[in-house]
């Protein structure tokens, strides 16, 4: 059974920084393809970031140049350092492998981007 649990958001003022974490268990975790989706109130669940076991990463245009995924393939991590936050950020993160049957998602980690 594949477990997610993402962790490190909370509130911050815009131009601000958060670091968010994924671990996983349970799971063959090096040999996929991880992401990071978001969620706003209202709209559909999005991919923004994701990251082959090599380390190579590809991001939606909308975080381009502010945030950065990464991964420790031995720990079984998922890391996305998010800066230069902005309202529109503001959604619940969640992290899953890309390009297969999705794992079952985790509970997610707010994101509240407001001054």
């Amino acid at each position: 059974q594949v477990q997610l649990v993402e962790s490190g958001g909370g509130l911050v003022q815009p131009g601000g920084s958060l670091r968010l974490s994924c671990a996983a268990s349970g799971t063959s975790f090096s040999i996929n393809v991880m992401g990071w989706y978001r969620q706003a109130p209202g709209k559909q669940r999005e991919l923004v970031a994701s990251i082959l076991s090599s380390g190579s990463a590809t991001y939606a245009d909308s975080v381009k140049g502010r945030f950065t995924i990464s991964r420790d393939n031995a720990k079984k991590m998922v890391y996305m350092q998010m800066n230069s936050l902005k309202p529109e950020d503001t959604a619940v993160y969640y992290c899953n492998r890309v390009g297969s049957l999705p794992w079952p998602w985790g509970q997610g980690t707010q994101v509240t981007v407001s001054s």
